[in-house]
């Protein structure tokens, strides 16, 4: 996708400049800065189409920023890849709890993470909610475009993944989806996440939809459902 903006926010020189000069080399233009208070400001000021993020940074560290930027109106559709040295599954599932789109973890392929930059920029243009197709069913009514979720028109504060999450059960509601159609679905394909934090972001879903969380039905052995 030739053109298209990334925001590398990554204090490791070295890193850098192997992203810089892998990112250029496939047609995109690149932005590197080095503290989290940097990036949310360059994203502001001039929104980047992608964002490779560090987690271990000077100041604001990366788990925060992805918050920050997920959690705003104006900047929560731009995909981030967090790009660390930390690697467990409860690092991971911290990242993807923040709203990443993807979690890479070093040391990398600079072809592998070219790969996940270009997987995610077709999702974005893909998969992107339609903005004008607000989704009721019951007491529970769901914004795409707005990224909100009314509970008896009582506003519901999720997660990015978690917003993501019931937007796909709503889209069918009866039908079925396996732990891994909802994975691929939020995430995309080849994703280092298990079925447990799936299971893990449902329960938090759940419990914020209070009295409209009970239409996530469990199917045993297969999955979840958004049901009567």
């Amino acid at each position: 996708m030739p053109g298209l903006q990334v925001l590398v926010v990554e204090d490791e020189e070295d890193i850098q400049e192997l992203l810089s000069y892998n990112l250029i080399k496939e047609g995109y233009r690149v932005t590197c800065v080095e503290r989290g208070e940097e990036g949310l400001e360059t994203t502001k000021s001039d929104p980047p189409d992608l964002i490779v993020l560090d987690l271990m940074l000077p100041g604001m560290d990366g788990l925060e920023v992805c918050r920050l930027l997920k959690s705003d109106a104006r900047t929560r559709q731009i995909p981030v890849i967090i790009l660390t040295a930390k690697g467990e599954e409860e690092d991971i599932i911290a990242g993807f709890d923040a709203g990443a789109d993807d979690y890479v973890t070093k040391p990398f392929s600079p072809r592998v993470l070219s790969a996940r930059v270009a997987a995610n920029l077709r999702r974005k243009a893909i998969l992107a909610p339609d903005a004008d197709t607000v989704i009721r069913y019951h007491e529970l009514i769901i914004h795409p475009g707005r990224h909100e979720v009314l509970v008896e028109n009582k506003s519901v504060t999720l997660t990015h993944t978690e917003f993501r999450i019931l937007h796909y059960l709503a889209s069918r509601p009866g039908w079925v989806f396996t732990r891994n159609q909802i994975v691929r679905a939020v995430h995309g394909e080849d994703y280092p996440v298990t079925g447990r934090s799936i299971d893990v972001q449902i329960a938090a879903l759940r419990k914020k939809l209070k009295s409209a969380g009970k239409y996530i039905e469990t199917v045993r052995g297969v999955g979840y459902k958004l049901g009567e």
